[in-house]
């Protein structure tokens, strides 16, 4: 267990499974306490018992849809005083729909994943933020991923949401200067979580088939040794750990943010 890390609060979205999941179990073994939001209520509630039962943890689990900015406000506004003082903010909440070229695309896939992977991400760091300004300590960390530096094929949107991620994690920096409040971010590659059951709205063989054709590519890509490892998900919360453990400056944190991500981008495939 770090002291670092004891007793701070720490706000999740997106925790009710996957990155978000495991992120949640690893800043609990660290003895943080823990605000976990998501749309499933019944997961979150399941995950918020676990871990104050497995870890001795203070836990407050949240229903709460990012892309909804009346509840982000109400939400945040209303957290009881023993929770109303955020340390680490993790924007994990995220998803993806569809893999077809931009005009075959639809609208409709296109405005949930902008509602969440931008807006969403905007609405919760906007209602969190003035706080750790004001206070002047705080980290954020922002969920991105390599799609953010590098388009692959019919994931036009999906990207541009996570490009977008890249400039508000860089324009936050520049926004803080001056304060001791720290933002990061982690750049995964692909993870076997529910992200591609999401993507293909359930379809669960579509989604196998998609993730197959990538590990038919990475295997071949580990034989000629470059790429390797597995367990993704629990190597992005040790990321996490790590930049909420040791940024300890803006330039330090974008530094470390950099480093990680370019770790995880060279890691982070695993079948």
């Amino acid at each position: 267990m770090s002291e670092q890390l004891k007793n701070k609060n720490v706000f999740i979205t997106g925790a009710s499974s996957g990155i978000g999941e495991a992120c949640a179990v690893a800043f609990a073994r660290e003895g943080a306490n823990l605000l976990l939001a998501a749309r499933r209520k019944e997961r979150i509630d399941g995950l918020t018992r676990s871990l104050k039962d497995s870890y001795g943890v203070a836990t407050h689990g949240l229903e709460l849809d990012v892309r909804d900015r009346d509840a982000v406000e109400r939400t945040v506004s209303s957290l009881p005083p023993a929770w109303d003082h955020i340390d680490i903010l993790l924007n994990n909440a995220g998803l993806s729909r569809g893999l077809v070229k931009l005009q075959a695309g639809e609208i409709r896939d296109w405005e949930e994943m902008i509602d969440t992977n931008v807006k969403g991400l905007l609405y919760v760091t906007r209602a969190i933020l003035p706080g750790m300004v004001a206070r002047n300590s705080g980290h954020v960390i922002n969920m991105g991923s390599i799609a953010g530096h590098e388009l692959y094929p019919n994931g036009n949107v999906y990207c541009a949401s996570k490009y977008a991620v890249t400039a508000i994690s860089q324009g936050l920096r520049m926004d803080l200067l001056g304060t001791n409040v720290r933002v990061s971010s982690v750049d995964p590659g692909l993870v076997q979580t529910e992200f591609s059951e999401v993507r293909f709205r359930g379809d669960k063989t579509r989604a196998a088939e998609a993730f197959r054709s990538y590990c038919s590519v990475l295997a071949r890509a580990a034989k000629k040794g470059v790429i390797k490892g597995n367990n993704a998900d629990r190597r992005k919360s040790r990321a996490m750990l790590f930049l909420a453990r040791e940024a300890k400056a803006h330039h330090a944190s974008a530094t470390a943010s950099s480093n990680c991500s370019r770790k995880a981008w060279r890691a982070s495939f695993s079948c």
